[in-house]
């Protein structure tokens, strides 16, 4: 049974990254937000993460942006009209910036518009764009998605074209992912394009490897939340005393990330007092995978209309877009 603060009047909430955090660990079984992963040791974390060689899904769709971005530009792009093209969880850029280059070079009339919750990989990625792509016109945001979605939404009366790469669909469960489309063509309008990325179902041990790499980079990109938590909330989380497990079920396509806990403890967060039992878990994370099937149903369901897929030459990973109908 989940308990809110509502019911702790002692406790002051002070963030909503506190409210978030007492909230989750609060609930049976306890939880954290994944949004949460992404500190500045997160960030540096997450791209050791993607070099990883396990870690299929950057190279997959790295592959994808580098040997078609011709195609993609000629799908997103319409004779005589601009447009602004919006990134969600634009990280890095890694991807998206071979096709920026090819419209740069193509003098193809747009801004660009990133949006991340992490302010230092927006200030990151706008200092390289500077040098390596000055003619480029970036305006990052910094936020929550759907916040910082009507920001850029309001900018102009240009034609958009959403990007939301890099499987991220796939930190959400499946309604969860069906809501999440569904907001988001309530913020666009017709003709509107979205181009998303989605890790596809797979040998399961290779979709395991990924979440569970050798090196334990993931490991401590979870424990890094705990981190955060003794950092920001006055908290004494001992990291020794967890550890990151991974699962993945072929069918229905969700590999979840959980912490454990290795003993029983008690965590002060803030004052409040969290119990922990031996082998309780934190659910940290899914990352789900789709077939193409899947794919064209939540796209139909959504409101928008298939218009191409990019596929990597494994068949692991799909860049897709749709249109607003």
């Amino acid at each position: 049974m989940k308990t809110n603060l509502s019911d702790l009047p002692e406790i002051g909430v002070s963030s909503l990254f506190e409210q978030d955090v007492l909230d989750g660990l609060m609930q049976m079984p306890k939880r954290l937000q994944s949004k949460y992963f992404y500190d500045e040791t997160g960030d540096i974390l997450f791209q050791q993460i993607m070099a990883c060689p396990e870690y299929y899904l950057t190279n997959c769709e790295l592959e994808v942006f580098s040997k078609q971005s011709s195609a993609l530009a000629e799908r997103i792009c319409r004779p005589g009209q601009s447009f602004d093209l919006i990134e969600l969880g634009a990280g890095d850029a890694t991807k998206s910036e071979y096709l920026l280059d090819f419209l740069v070079r193509s003098n193809v009339d747009f801004k660009y518009l990133p949006i991340d919750i992490s302010d230092n990989i927006l200030q990151e990625l706008k200092a390289r764009f500077n040098k390596s792509l000055p003619q480029l016109v970036v305006q990052p945001l910094a936020g929550e998605y759907f916040e910082m979605l009507k920001v850029a939404t309001q900018e102009s009366a240009n034609r958009k074209v959403i990007f939301f790469l890099g499987a991220n669909i796939g930190n959400m469960d499946k309604d969860q992912a069906i809501d999440f489309c569904h907001t988001l063509r309530s913020n666009l309008s017709p003709g509107d394009l979205l181009l998303i990325g989605f890790d596809l179902k797979k040998h399961p041990r290779i979709i395991l490897n990924a979440y569970d790499d050798q090196g334990k980079i993931t490991s401590k990109f979870n424990l890094n939340l705990l981190a955060r938590i003794n950092r920001e909330l006055d908290s004494d989380f001992d990291l020794e005393r967890f550890e990151h497990y991974q699962t993945y079920d072929p069918e229905t396509g969700a590999s979840k990330s959980y912490l454990v806990s290795l003993q029983e403890q008690h965590i002060s967060i803030k004052g409040q007092i969290v119990a922990f039992a031996i082998n309780e878990t934190i659910y940290m994370e899914v990352s789900q995978k789709y077939s193409i099937e899947e794919i064209a149903v939540i796209a139909q369901r959504c409101g928008f209309r298939a218009g191409g897929y990019w596929i990597d030459s494994k068949g692991w990973f799909a860049d897709v877009c749709w249109e607003v109908v």
